[in-house]
C-alpha cells in the first residue's frame, strides 16, 4: 500500500493511522445501539483523511471477529488500510477484500482451539456460559454475571490451559472473558500492520478504553482514553477525553487536527 511519506510537502498530518479499540470506543460497551451520528462524523473525518493528508485515518482494532470489526470498518470509511480483528489474529484488507490469519498458527495451535470451546460447550454452557461466534482462533466467554465469569470462571479455565499445557493467554474485558493464543494480541497485529503498510510505530496514533488496549499504547507515539475507559490505562494516556466512548473519540480526533 503506498503511504504519504513524512518529507512529502502536502502531508501534513504528525500520524498516518489511528488504531482504535471498538467496544467502549466506537459503540457501547454493553451492547447499546450504535451511535450513528457521531460514527458519521468519523467517516467524514477519514474521507478527509484519505483527501487532504492532514488528518489520521481511523482504524478499528478489536478482540471481536474480523466481520463485526469489518462491519464497523466500513461503517466508518475506513476502505484503504487494513483492519484488525480477534484480538490481532485476523487482518482484512478492504481494498483488496482480502482475510490474513497470523501465519504462525498451526493447525495444532487451532486444534487447542477447538478443544477448549468443546470444554467449554460441554462444562460452562450449561452453566449459563456463552461462546461468542465466529471467531477461529480464539475463544471468548461470556455470563451474565461478570462477578461469576471473573471470580469462578476465569480460575478454572487457567488451571485448564496449564493442566493441559494450551497455549493460550487469559484476559478480561468489561463483560468477557477472553482465551487468546500466547502469541497473540493486539500488539502482534499491529506490528503485521505496520508490516504491510509501511507505516512506522512513530507515526501512529491509538485509543483504547481496556487494559487489553495497553497494548495499543506499547506500540502508538500517542495514545488517548474517552472517559469510561479504566483507571488503569488512563494513567498511560497523553489525553483522556471528557466525553465517553465515541463521542469521547471524536473528542480526542480534534486533539489530532
Amino acid at each position: 500500500m503506498n503511504q504519504p511519506k513524512p518529507e512529502d510537502p502536502n502531508h501534513t498530518s504528525r500520524f498516518d493511522a489511528l488504531i482504535c479499540d471498538i467496544d467502549g470506543c466506537l459503540n457501547d460497551e454493553h451492547g447499546g445501539p450504535l451511535e450513528l451520528g457521531p460514527l458519521a462524523k468519523i467517516a467524514e473525518w477519514n474521507s478527509l483523511a484519505r483527501d487532504r493528508e492532514d488528518r489520521p485515518i481511523v482504524v478499528p482494532c478489536s478482540g471481536r471477529p474480523i466481520s463485526y470489526v469489518e462491519a464497523i470498518a466500513r461503517h466508518i470509511g475506513c476502505q484503504t488500510l487494513p483492519i484488525i480483528g480477534e484480538m490481532g489474529a485476523w487482518m482484512f484488507f478492504p481494498d483488496t477484500n482480502r482475510h490474513e490469519l497470523d501465519q504462525r498458527i498451526t493447525g495444532e495451535h487451532i486444534e487447542a482451539v477447538h478443544a477448549l470451546e468443546a470444554f467449554a460447550r460441554q462444562t460452562l454452557v450449561p452453566e449459563g456460559c456463552t461462546i461468542q461466534p465466529g471467531k477461529a482462533a480464539s475463544v471468548t466467554l461470556w455470563h451474565e454475571s461478570t462477578a461469576y465469569l471473573k471470580g469462578e470462571v476465569r480460575p478454572r479455565i487457567e488451571r485448564l490451559i496449564e493442566e493441559r499445557g494450551w497455549p493460550f493467554q487469559v484476559g478480561t474485558t468489561v463483560a468477557y472473558i477472553n482465551c487468546d493464543l500466547e502469541f497473540v494480541s493486539k500488539g502482534s497485529g499491529i506490528d503485521r500492520f505496520c508490516a504491510h503498510t509501511g507505516i512506522e510505530p512513530g507515526r501512529l496514533a491509538g485509543i483504547g478504553d481496556t487494559m487489553s488496549d495497553l497494548k495499543i499504547r506499547e506500540r502508538v507515539a500517542w495514545f488517548g482514553c474517552p472517559s469510561n475507559a479504566d483507571r488503569g490505562l488512563q494513567a498511560h494516556a497523553d489525553v483522556v477525553a471528557a466525553n465517553a466512548e465515541v463521542r469521547g473519540v471524536l473528542e480526542l480526533l480534534e486533539h489530532l487536527r
